[in-house]
């Protein structure tokens, strides 16, 4: 989301998610279901049971678009409630969310984490992107996470950032977090990023131009049991972009210039050379002179 008030909400493309366990190992996903509760008759949205001769439809259970509208699993009625602006407090009262064991999919996940990657476009205007637990929606203009079906009063958001950049690499670029970590003590964990992007432009000695940007980062957490009850838990990225642009540019030395500063060089040589020299003869020619008059004496 951005100051311009555009928002994505629950990003899928070009975006990958994987599951893994507490050693970083990924997990196969699970097929649908699996240690669900079976029900004969799904719920129709008329409110009766599914019939042999029916197609099925399910409810929406209020949050039905103008119009007949099916909700025929759990995610789409969540979905349903998401576009309303709703959180479902208790999936078991769901016929769909019963039905493929939400609840205990939720369970079978404890202790499990997340893998991350892709990319996103954004728009150049200040905003953020974060990544937090619960379907995500807008009620009375406020961004909020549904935190209500995971039936939980902690979530661990120790993360670790094995790349982050905004636009293309280039040569000698260094992003400030790459291999960055952090490891949730407290129940309770909010990470922010504070980022300030400067738009660079690199030009190689081949005329190819490359259109990026470098970045600088401060750190914030928050992890007190006091704020719990008034921030989101997650890893956030807030970024602002720079007015300033820097462009590098590669050039051939022209061989005048390279001949100069061999001029210059050799030139320098000699110069400390006959200073060095000088210092030598002289101090040498002193010593001789105070040995001769310590004979004579």
């Amino acid at each position: 989301m951005d100051i311009s008030g555009q928002e994505h909400l629950d990003v899928k493309h070009d975006v990958f998610k994987q599951r893994i366990d507490a050693n970083g190992n990924v997990i196969a996903t699970k097929q649908d279901a699996v240690g669900g509760m079976k029900v004969e008759k799904p719920l129709q949205m008329h409110g009766g049971r599914l019939e042999h001769n029916e197609t099925y439809c399910g409810s929406c259970y209020g949050a039905e678009e103008p119009g007949e509208q099916c909700c025929n699993s759990c995610e789409d009625v969540r979905e349903a409630y998401r576009k309303k602006g709703w959180g479902v407090s208790n999936p078991d009262s769901i016929d769909q969310c019963k039905r493929e064991g939400f609840l205990q999919t939720i369970k079978d996940e404890e202790g499990e984490g997340c893998n991350i990657y892709g990319f996103v476009e954004i728009n150049k205007v200040a905003g953020n992107f974060h990544f937090a637990p619960g379907k995500s929606f807008q009620q009375s203009n406020v961004h909020v996470h549904d935190l209500l079906p995971f039936q939980k009063d902690s979530f661990n958001v120790s993360h670790k950032i094995n790349k982050l950049s905004f636009g293309e690499p280039f040569p000698g670029v260094v992003n400030p977090l790459d291999g960055a970590h952090w490891f949730q003590h407290s129940p309770y964990g909010m990470y922010q990023y504070f980022v300030k992007v400067v738009p660079t432009v690199y030009s190689h000695i081949n005329e190819q131009i490359i259109l990026s940007n470098q970045f600088s980062v401060t750190e914030h957490a928050r992890s007190s049991e006091s704020v719990r009850m008034q921030a989101l838990p997650g890893v956030f990225f807030f970024y602002d972009l720079s007015p300033i642009k820097v462009t590098f540019t590669e050039r051939h030395v022209s061989f005048l210039h390279f001949l100069t500063n061999v001029c210059a060089i050799v030139g320098g040589v000699f110069t400390v050379s006959g200073i060095i020299d000088s210092f030598v003869y002289h101090g040498q020619r002193a010593i001789t002179k105070k040995r001769e008059i310590g004979k004579f004496n």
